[in-house]
């Protein structure tokens, strides 16, 4: 995958600076298991191109997997096209570009307008080429979209569909960059992080000066940001929406998930140990920290990349009254540990669905028949609702194994129970008539703590 950029005219070669690479050298970086080159093809005073270039490393993979892609692990086309992963693989290394911060001298030169070819792809896209235009078209751009020849020994097809774009236009280098930033994921629907308040501030940022007008707007906010909760969020920012109405305020469905958390757990009487499983950078464990009541939490997590994350986070906060800095574990629900028995509470949000359906009865078993908390809690995603966010047969994430509908989240769950819990059942989220609250929870408290 890669990404070339090309500039013409007097003072072409400024666009070294703005970029801070200097074209006698080759940049090589080493990220998350592949290379990522960046080379000068041509450099004279009227003339640069320069190409990303981005290759899997297969023995960094293999060595390094099982950190390295704790979201999408298992083989697809993520790799080779250009996506989002392939913005997250160059974004450092055209930070000084995307955030206009060359040496001082070179200041000036950010806000010039260059006769700019952007190329790049493969681009794997379930948008057609019209519609592809017409992301880029508004912008100022020429767009051309070309198809790879595919050489195959039988007579199956001619063409790949994989498609290599070209945008020709007169614009900054930094405004070209955040265009691009935010439009790549567009074309490719996908996206291989967990969709954040991070997401809604790299849209705001990157598509400040440019987006607020561009026609596909609302397209570019839903493909980009994929659920409701996230994109209503971006239009409430503004203050209203493209009619001029005021839009209400909503709040990410994710803080929803962790504040009903602890509302269950501030009603509950034993709370002074809790253990959150899959606790990943350690966020829902931050605000368990400031339970009232509590004495103990310990984050389990197999990742140490996300475990690092966690342990900085803790140790930001370790001075601020009244937190219980969590103990970060590295561990998995697929192994008993004797420092998880008999404590207060055990939490698995969002945790579930990312484990293969014929495996969780074992891990059942060792919390409810080994571990045996006091209240366990588990939150997972309402299949039905997804309707609502128009995602057809998708998961909401694509490491996703599974998603319930609430009827079989409440068979599982009682089949799951060897008999001493009283199950509560509740809903996270906006409620629909039809289909239920986005977010099922199930409350399994321990009869003889009642």
């Amino acid at each position: 995958m890669q990404l070339t950029i090309k500039a013409t005219g007097n003072n072409a070669e400024v666009i070294s600076y703005l970029l801070a690479k200097n074209p006698n050298n080759l940049y090589e970086r080493r990220n998350n298991g592949h290379f990522v080159r960046m080379f000068y093809n041509k450099f004279s005073h009227e003339e640069v191109e320069v190409t990303l270039f981005v290759t899997p490393d297969p023995i960094g993979l293999a060595r390094n997997s099982s950190e390295t892609y704790d979201i999408t692990s298992y083989i697809n086309d993520r790799e080779f096209v250009v996506s989002s992963i392939f913005c997250s693989f160059i974004r450092s290394s055209l930070g000084t570009a995307l955030n206009g911060k060359p040496k001082e001298e070179y200041a000036a030169w950010v806000d010039h307008a260059f006769n700019i070819e952007f190329s790049f792809g493969p681009v794997a896209s379930d948008l057609s080429d019209h519609q592809i235009i017409e992301l880029f078209k508004p912008l100022g751009y020429e767009v051309e979209i070309s198809y790879g020849e595919a050489n195959y020994q039988m007579d199956i097809k001619n063409k790949s569909t994989a498609r290599f774009i070209v945008l020709k236009g007169l614009t900054t280098l930094q405004n070209g960059l955040r265009q691009l930033f935010v439009l790549i994921p567009v074309l490719d629907n996908y996206k291989h992080y967990y969709i954040d308040e991070k997401e809604i501030e790299k849209i705001e940022r990157y598509g400040e000066g440019w987006l607020d007008t561009h026609p596909q707007r609302e397209t570019i906010f839903r493909r980009a940001l994929r659920f409701k909760e996230l994109y209503r969020s971006v239009e409430k920012s503004t203050g209203t929406n493209q009619k001029g109405k005021v839009l209400e305020n909503k709040v990410r469905l994710n803080d929803l998930r962790y504040e009903k958390i602890v509302d269950c757990i501030n009603n509950l009487k034993n709370k002074e140990s809790i253990v959150d499983f899959g606790s990943g950078e350690g966020k829902l464990s931050v605000r368990l920290g400031f339970v009232k009541g509590v004495r103990e939490i310990l984050a389990v997590e197999p990742s140490e990349y996300a475990t690092l994350k966690a342990l900085k986070r803790f140790e930001e906060l370790s001075d601020k009254e009244d937190f219980i800095q969590p103990t970060p574990i590295m561990g998995s629900l697929f192994y008993y540990d004797e420092r998880l028995k008999s404590k207060d509470i055990m939490v698995l949000c969002e945790v579930i669905e990312h484990i293969d359906e014929y495996r969780l009865p074992k891990i059942m078993s060792t919390i409810l028949r080994d571990y045996k908390p006091k209240t366990l809690i588990i939150t997972t995603p309402n299949k039905e609702y997804n309707q609502v966010y128009d995602m057809g047969k998708e998961y909401r994430h694509p490491d996703h194994r599974f998603e319930w509908t609430r009827e079989e989240f409440h068979e599982w769950c009682n089949g799951q129970n060897p008999g001493n819990y009283e199950l509560t059942f509740d809903g996270i989220g906006e409620e629909h008539q039809l289909f239920g609250f986005p977010t099922q929870l199930c409350l399994f408290t321990h009869k003889g703590v009642q």
